[in-house]
């Protein structure tokens, strides 16, 4: 509804003194990119697919922490990857190298990936039933959070090098994610970072977020964070 007339027409003018005219264009911006979404949802859902939404800012070490997840699944449950990146295929090399198909989004200028583009990735990887589809976006704690890809989950990833005060500076990300991943917690001992601190401003604007601490470099709570996959993997099989 326009906000000035109050009609319902979204896209029309209003006269200005002096001749001029104003264009009001009110439109819900992101109605076309939940219809992908919806499409992409409703594809995996067919097909007892669980698909998350991995985001992050860059150098959190998302890519880090995915190889060494696919590494431990191995080909006990298959899985495919969406890469995003504004530039370069790199993060698609290496998740290669780990032994899944991966398949590279460039946005550009663009700063997150869309429902419609990872619907054209989802087709040309075409993930069996069952699988595990991750899409890591692009590095970025701003654009990702209000755009639905059809995923199951949004798993946010933080690691201790970025300051404990992310989830307040950043807040509709964090309330977005069902998962945080406290990352690179083998850095405690050498960085200034309050956890407890962290944790409760992550709770403050999502009481319902779920945390685990992950180290790909040492292991600690790869177990956990598989076990987490494969528990709610499991579920939509039944």
């Amino acid at each position: 509804m326009c906000t000035t007339c109050g009609c319902e027409d979204h896209t029309h003018t209003h006269p200005e003194p002096g001749g001029r005219r104003r264009v009001s264009m009110e439109k819900n911006l992101l109605a076309k990119n939940d219809a992908f979404a919806t499409r992409n949802r409703s594809y995996f859902e067919a097909r007892g697919i669980l698909a998350l939404n991995l985001v992050s800012s860059p150098g959190s070490g998302k890519t880090s922490l995915l190889v060494a997840t696919l590494e431990r699944l191995g080909s006990a449950h298959p899985a495919v990857v969406v890469e995003g990146d504004q530039q370069t295929s790199r993060d698609a090399d290496r998740i290669r190298a780990a032994g899944a198909p991966a398949l590279q989004i460039n946005t550009g200028k663009g700063c997150h990936l869309d429902a419609h583009s990872v619907e054209h990735a989802i087709l040309e990887l075409a993930p069996p039933p069952g699988a595990l589809v991750f899409i890591e976006n692009v590095g970025n704690l701003v654009c990702p959070a209000p755009f639905d890809l059809g995923e199951a989950h949004k798993v946010v990833i933080l690691s201790v090098t970025e300051g404990e005060d992310k989830p307040l500076k950043y807040p509709d990300m964090f309330a977005a994610a069902d998962l945080m991943l406290l990352n690179k917690v083998d850095l405690l001992p050498h960085v200034d970072f309050d956890e407890a601190a962290c944790l409760g401003y992550a709770l403050q604007v999502n009481p319902r977020l779920e945390v685990l601490r992950t180290s790909a470099r040492s292991g600690e709570g790869l177990q956990a964070w598989i076990d987490w996959l494969l528990a709610r993997s499991a579920a939509l099989a039944r």
